[in-house]
């Protein structure tokens, strides 16, 4: 089985359906195409297992992260990134994932804080 998700025009994600795997072909058309028939969205392939453009399992990542309701696709990266969590964080463009502009301590819980653009110990 694989998950496609369904972006809009502004390229946000509005839904994830589990379908067919990419190598076969529904009625004569890649899964892609065929999902998008019908609908004014356009389709693209996602894994639940790749994170930071890294399969879990050894397996091929698909658009750097698993395509979340609210996510953005790049197509220019071709990757699905994760709506920003704070205004001080920035990109990884190697991962398209969100990181702290200071890095998380390494012990202890901590939260983010954005007032004091720092970590707060729980």
């Amino acid at each position: 089985m694989a998950h496609y998700a369904y972006i809009n025009g502004e390229g946000i994600v509005v839904t994830v359906i589990v379908g067919k795997d990419e190598t076969e072909l529904i009625n004569g058309l890649d899964t892609e195409t065929y999902y998008a028939q019908g609908t004014p969205y356009t389709v693209k392939r996602t894994s639940y297992n790749t994170s930071g453009g890294v399969h879990d399992s050894g397996g091929t990542p698909y658009r750097k992260n698993y395509a979340g309701i609210g996510y953005t696709y790049d197509a220019v990266r071709d990757a699905f990134i994760a709506p920003k969590p704070f205004a001080s964080w920035v990109l990884d463009e190697a991962t398209c994932r969100w990181g702290a502009p200071v890095p998380y301590p390494a012990t202890g819980r901590w939260v983010w804080d954005e007032a004091t653009l720092g970590w707060v110990a729980l």
